[in-house]
């Protein structure tokens, strides 16, 4: 304890000099991390990095050893290096950029989003009634709720309908002989944005056999974006749902409303929260006082 305590009062010192632009610069770089962590997260990325490290390890046993010519080769291909990457990561850069740069911005007013809150349940309500009734009759559905990431590339590959979410709207959209009852539909803040939408299909070559384009088309919008996708399948009548390139299938109505309202409605801050929130201020406030008593 008496080895503890001097580490612990030493850390609350340097953190009472820090100043608001350091936890800032804190934030941006845990930020960048993550982003880092999310890309290394997948096996494309984790065989190149296994490749990189074989490589950089053959440069410095070149160099150690005199490989001259080795070296040489190794040093060159190496200057090529960060141009092969761009080269052949260019999918998840581009899908990086288009998350950054397409997210929304939401409204802080109150009552706008009171009236939000209000219209995604409604549109969460009528959604699960629709694709009950419409598994019944096996009709196939597709369904697109927006999140962060805006999808007006994909709405404008349909028709624009920006109208209230009803049962009856959505059955008469996938209705078989409707104009638009092949493609999907873009929901964005609990309104039916459009109808008909072309949808990217999934890349994933270990998706089972017995999915159908519909179905891989909804995995394919959930890995190319944040979106949350419900489909209902032609052939057997099954409610599923796609997020983050996952597919969840078998859903009964019940379960379909309670996980469309965890990914959908915003969660009001808890109590705890708040208690966290004020603690932060203080910190804050605290060190902006120190910093001001030493100049």
């Amino acid at each position: 304890m008496e080895f503890v305590m001097p580490i612990l009062e030493g850390a609350w010192r340097y953190v009472l000099t820090l100043r608001i632009s350091d936890y800032l610069d804190i934030a941006l770089m845990a930020y960048a991390i993550y982003w880092l962590l999310k890309l290394v997260g997948t096996s494309k990325v984790e065989s190149v990095g296994k490749v990189i490290l074989l490589f950089l390890l053959a440069l410095m046993l070149s160099d150690a050893f005199s490989l001259n010519g080795i070296y040489f080769l190794l040093s060159h291909i190496l200057s090529l290096g960060a141009l092969a990457l761009i080269v052949l990561f260019q999918p998840e850069i581009r899908r990086l950029i288009d998350q950054l740069g397409s997210s929304r911005w939401r409204s802080f007013n109150p009552f706008a989003r009171t009236q939000q809150v209000s219209a995604i349940e409604n549109a969460i309500a009528q959604t699960v009634l629709a694709c009950t009734e419409m598994s019944k009759t096996r009709t196939g559905v597709l369904i697109v709720f927006e999140r962060e990431m805006a999808l007006d590339d994909i709405a404008r590959t349909g028709t624009i309908v920006d109208a209230r979410v009803s049962s009856e709207l959505l059955k008469n959209i996938f209705f078989v002989k409707a104009a638009m009852h092949d493609g999907a539909v873009i929901m964005r803040d609990g309104r039916l944005l459009a109808g008909g939408c072309m949808l990217p299909l999934s890349k994933n070559v270990n998706l089972s056999r017995d999915l159908g384009m519909r179905h891989r088309a909804g995995i394919g919008m959930s890995e190319n974006s944040d979106a949350v996708v419900v489909i209902v399948s032609e052939e057997t009548g099954t409610i599923s749902v796609a997020i983050g390139g996952l597919l969840k299938r078998h859903l009964m109505p019940e379960t379909l409303e309670k996980l469309l309202i965890n990914e959908l409605v915003p969660q009001e801050p808890t109590e705890q929260d708040d208690k966290l929130h004020m603690k932060l201020l203080k910190l804050l406030s605290a060190g902006k006082g120190d910093k001001d008593d030493e100049k």
